[in-house]
């Protein structure tokens, strides 16, 4: 089976809509390319991780680490 080689420019797909790009290019050029067809799958997911690692996880640290800390409250503020 001969590979055909496709544009660099289908990594655009997973760069700019993460997993559905991924999954998009993964179809459209798996069987031109496969190697770069699994490596655009690979980056959209990355891509979608990245932001959980990033916000989501110390979050989640922070609460279960400190749980007694509160946001403050400002002294002018009244509770009904």
């Amino acid at each position: 089976m001969q590979v055909k080689r496709r544009s660099s420019f289908w990594f655009l797909l997973p760069i700019l809509f993460n997993v559905i790009g991924g999954i998009i290019a993964f179809f459209i050029i798996r069987e031109d390319d496969p190697r770069k067809a699994r490596n655009c799958l690979y980056l959209g997911l990355v891509l979608a991780v990245i932001p959980i690692l990033l916000f989501v996880v110390p979050v989640l640290i922070g609460i279960t680490i400190f749980p007694h800390v509160a946001p403050p409250i400002a002294p002018n503020m009244h509770y009904v």
